[in-house]
């Protein structure tokens, strides 16, 4: 990768690399409880992308997807972490993805509901993430079913067991998470969706800040950065992408 001053100006024009982080993902950025400070894989990739560029970094710590998506395409941040979509493709120039996770659908113990593709029925609920990247699926892909939307993805099951609404939908490890807090409830088998992570650059910062971006990611991939990251964090329910075309 040929760091050149034109690549640096377009990822820091103020001096210092501005990473958008999304708190609302635990796979990916948590907050340390003694420090205050963020840690996980986006962090690492974030501290990566800057010593690559020679930069100063400041993440802008964010607890929903919608927030830190919008913070990229206002271009109050410079980079972020995202799953890819159509949606938020039309600002935002994605990466190939780091790291794919798992969508997974909670329901009460007592529920019918027994598969993903039950789940798009008239009369039942789902509760999602405002702006998360299960919000943009389920709100093109449910036809029947009605969205209810909780503030965050962290508090999503705190919503639905509020509301007694008949499903959950969100990373699966937060779920399971969730399961030991809400105890009489359950997880339907498999997964509703992959969702692809990507690291995303403002497309008003031109396609040469794009492909170096992208090849940042692939050699971060194929190094087994990411892997040592997920695994320095003890992350579970993620895998390391392919290499792009591969």
């Amino acid at each position: 990768m040929n760091t050149t001053p034109h690549i640096v100006q377009a990822f820091a024009p103020t001096g210092t690399l501005r990473a958008s982080i999304n708190l609302g993902n635990p796979i990916l950025a948590n907050r340390d409880a003694a420090s205050g400070q963020p840690f996980g894989v986006s962090i690492d990739l974030a501290n990566g992308l800057a010593q690559a560029l020679g930069v100063p970094i400041e993440m802008v710590v964010f607890d929903a997807a919608g927030k830190s998506v919008e913070a990229v395409e206002q271009e109050r941040a410079d980079i972020g972490f995202f799953a890819i979509d159509p949606k938020r493709g039309e600002h935002i120039a994605f990466t190939a993805p780091y790291v794919l996770i798992e969508g997974s659908y909670m329901v009460p113990e007592a529920s019918p509901l027994q598969a993903n593709d039950e789940v798009d029925r008239a009369g039942t609920r789902v509760v999602v993430g405002k702006g998360s990247a299960y919000d943009l699926f389920l709100t093109r892909e449910l036809k029947a079913a009605d969205i209810v939307r909780a503030p965050t993805s962290p508090a999503v099951v705190d919503v639905f067991v509020e509301q007694q609404a008949e499903v959950a939908a969100g990373v699966r490890q937060q779920l399971e998470s969730d399961l030991a807090r809400f105890p009489g409830h359950r997880l339907l088998p498999g997964r509703f969706m992959v969702i692809q992570q990507a690291m995303g650059v403002g497309k008003a910062r031109g396609a040469d800040a794009a492909a170096y971006l992208a090849a940042y990611v692939e050699r971060q991939k194929a190094s087994g950065f990411v892997d040592d990251a997920l695994r320095r964090h003890g992350i579970q329910g993620a895998s390391v992408a392919p290499a792009a075309g591969g």
